[in-house]
C-alpha cells in the first residue's frame, strides 16, 4: 500500500496516466448518429398548396437491439421543387454514448401529371385546336392547377406555338412569385366527317393555294 501511495505521489510511476487511476476519468466520446436520405413523391397539387404528411419510420436501436417504430408529422411547403430536400432533424440514425441522433433528409420527386409537363417552376400543356380555330382564331378553355381559364387564340396560329399564361405555373417559394403555364398548340383533325363536311373541305382544298410542304 505504501508503494502505491508513493507512485501516486510521483505522478503515476511513468505510466503516462495522471494519478495512476487505470483509465478512470477517461470518458467515452459521444458519437452522432448518421444522416439518412430517402425520396418522397410529391403531387403537383401539394407543390402548389403545400400539405401535411405522417411517416412511420423503422429506426434501428443504438444498442443493437430491435428496431423501433417512430412516427413523424411534417409539412411539405408550398413551392417545393424537384430535387429539394426536406430535413427532419433527429430522425436519422441513433447516436451512441450520448451523441445526437442524425437527421432524415427527404429528397422531393414531383409526381408525373396526366396533363402537365414540368420544367423548373413552369408547366407545359398540349392544347389541341381544330384547324378552323387555328386559322380563324378562337377563345378556348384551358385547364390549370388553379381552375379553368379562357385563352385567346390569334388567327393563323401555327402548330408548335407556345402560348404563355402568366402565373399559372408552380410557386417559386419566393413570396408570391409563380412560374408560368405554356399551352403548346397542336392541330387536330376530326376523326369522322359527314358528306356535307367532306364537300366543304373539298371546296376549300380546291380554292386554296396553300402547300404545307413548300419552303
Amino acid at each position: 500500500g505504501g508503494r502505491a501511495r508513493q507512485r501516486r505521489g510521483m505522478g503515476g510511476g511513468g505510466s503516462g496516466r495522471p494519478g495512476g487511476g487505470f483509465g478512470r476519468g477517461r470518458g467515452v466520446a459521444p458519437v452522432a448518429g448518421r444522416d439518412i436520405e430517402a425520396d418522397i413523391l410529391v403531387t403537383l397539387r401539394e407543390a402548389v398548396h403545400g400539405s401535411e404528411r405522417t411517416l412511420s419510420l423503422q429506426v434501428p436501436s443504438g444498442s443493437g437491439g430491435a428496431a423501433q417504430t417512430r412516427e413523424v408529422r411534417f409539412r411539405i411547403p408550398s413551392g417545393v421543387a424537384e430535387g429539394q430536400r426536406i430535413r427532419l432533424a433527429g430522425y436519422g440514425g441513433p447516436g451512441v454514448h450520448g451523441g445526437r441522433d442524425g437527421d432524415l433528409f427527404l429528397q422531393v420527386r414531383l409526381e408525373r401529371h396526366p396533363d402537365f409537363r414540368i420544367q423548373g417552376h413552369d408547366l407545359f400543356y398540349d392544347l389541341r385546336l381544330a384547324p378552323w380555330e387555328a386559322v380563324l382564331g378562337a377563345v378556348v378553355p384551358v385547364r390549370t392547377l388553379y381552375g379553368e381559364v379562357q385563352l385567346k387564340i390569334a388567327p393563323q396560329t401555327a402548330a408548335g406555338t407556345q402560348l404563355r399564361v402568366r402565373g399559372k405555373g408552380l410557386p417559386t417559394g419566393e413570396g408570391e412569385a409563380q412560374g408560368d403555364l405554356y399551352a403548346v398548340v397542336e392541330i387536330a383533325t376530326p376523326e369522322q366527317v359527314t358528306e356535307r363536311q367532306r364537300q366543304l373541305w373539298s371546296e376549300l382544298a380546291a380554292d386554296s393555294n396553300f402547300n404545307p410542304r413548300s419552303e
